[in-house]
Parts: structure tokens; sequence; C-alpha cells
């Protein structure tokens, strides 16, 4: 197979317990990523990668394909990783289960980031709010000139010295700040290679799983995209979830 979307998912959840299953709009959060997935990509496979059966007789009942996975495993890489070792994609776009705002244009960006030769793709948005900069809940990335990521961080990077960190609207502007969105492409070599590694020094301290790669000396390659996602991290978010897509609907 020459590609597939593969969405982990499990239902334990630190800050909102069994979210993927919190109705919105009358169903399941995951029923929502799930529809919009296919309709941004009808004709690449579709695959959900679960560490639940609860989950999986939500998915199967409307039609999706699961792979269950061991509970155990470690991250939703390691889910997708096992997956895909049955469905067996050259390329592999990584959509998180509660992003039910993805994209055609991301999805495809992933994926031409991949045909272009990059072993490991990811997205980031220009960030235009001081306090989104300095929230550690915002991943940031700075890239190099050909678009490769130098690192992830919860902190605020790049750091401007001219404003002390507190950089204004003009100054936001001038300097790449960018945040980083949590979708991933991945060519299958690298996959595998990438969930055999041992967690990172760097990653264990930011709590950041890509880090592993950039310790380990892979490149991951930053497409820009301008449309912005909503994943559900809380309940709080689940109001912003809701006015995003009464704005679709009037749209």
């Amino acid at each position: 197979m020459p590609k597939a979307i593969i969405v982990p998912a499990r239902l334990e959840s630190v800050r909102f317990p069994r979210k993927l299953l919190y109705v919105v709009r009358g169903e399941p959060l995951i029923l929502h990523t799930a529809r919009q997935v296919n309709r941004a990509a009808p004709d690449c496979p579709l695959y959900f990668a679960v560490a639940d059966q609860e989950l999986a007789d939500v998915l199967e009942a409307e039609g999706f394909h699961c792979v269950l996975t061991d509970p155990s495993l470690a991250s939703g890489t390691d889910r997708i990783a096992f997956a895909n070792r049955e469905i067996g994609a050259e390329r592999v776009v990584n959509v998180q289960a509660d992003e039910p705002l993805v994209s055609k244009n991301q999805i495809e960006l992933l994926f031409e980031l991949l045909e272009g030769g990059a072993e490991m793709s990811t997205l980031a948005i220009r960030l235009e709010a001081l306090k989104r900069f300095k929230d550690p809940n915002q991943v940031k990335v700075v890239r190099g000139l050909q678009g490769r990521a130098l690192y992830f961080s919860r902190a605020p990077i790049p750091w401007d010295r001219e404003s002390a960190g507190n950089p204004d609207g003009p100054t936001m502007d001038a300097i790449p700040v960018l945040g980083h969105l949590g979708l991933y492409g991945y060519r299958a070599s690298f996959l595998e290679k990438f969930v055999s590694l041992e967690p990172s020094p760097l990653e264990q301290i930011e709590r950041l799983e890509q880090l592993r790669a950039l310790e380990n000396g892979a490149e991951i390659q930053v497409g820009l995209t301008e449309e912005r996602t909503v994943g559900v991290d809380t309940p709080e978010d689940v109001g912003r979830l809701e006015a995003a897509l009464d704005e679709l609907d009037h749209g």
C-alpha cells in the first residue's frame, strides 16, 4: 500500500478521562475526527490504531477500520507502528484522534513532504499572540532555511534578545514565531527505526516525543499551514471546538 492515514486512539487521558467518547453535538468526539478525515482525504485508506475495544466498537459501528493494539504500548507512535505492520503502508500520516478540524491541505502537505524525500514530516503555524507564544502547552518549533526542524520546545523560542523575550506585535511579525501542530508523516522504514530507539534525554525533559528523532540525527521537514486546528485536551476546549464548528457551519 503506497500510503495510509492512521489515527492512534485510547480512552486513558490524564487531563480529560474518556475524552474521545465525550459527546459533542450529539456524537462522540472521535466520530467527528473520523468523519472529517474521511471528508478531507476520501481516497486515502483510513485506519484507527485503538487501545480499547469500546472505541473500536464505536468506530466499527460507523464503518471505520480498526486495528486493536496492546494497551501497554507507550505512545501513539508505538500504536501506529504496530498497526502499520498489519496495514503495510509505505508512507503514513498520523492524525490525532482529538483533532477533529484537520484539513485536506494539511494532510496533503504531510504526504508531499514525504514524497519529496523527508523521512518524517510535521506542520507549524505562525503564532500571532504573545500569550500563545509563552504558553508551555503550545509547543514551538524553529526551522532551518530549508524547512527542517532545528528544535521543538515548550519554552518561547526563538528568544528575541532586543525585547527580552517579550516581542510586541510588529516584532512578532518580523521573527519566525511558529507553533507546532501535532500532525506527523512517516516513511514506514523510519517509523520502525523511531520506535526502536530509547527515549532520549531532551525528549524526557520537555516531554516531546519528536525530540527523540532530532537527538538521533533524523531530519524532520516542517511544512507551514495557515489553517488552525482545535485540539481537545481539557473539558474547557470543548467550547472552543463547538465555536469553531459553528463558524464552519456558517462560513
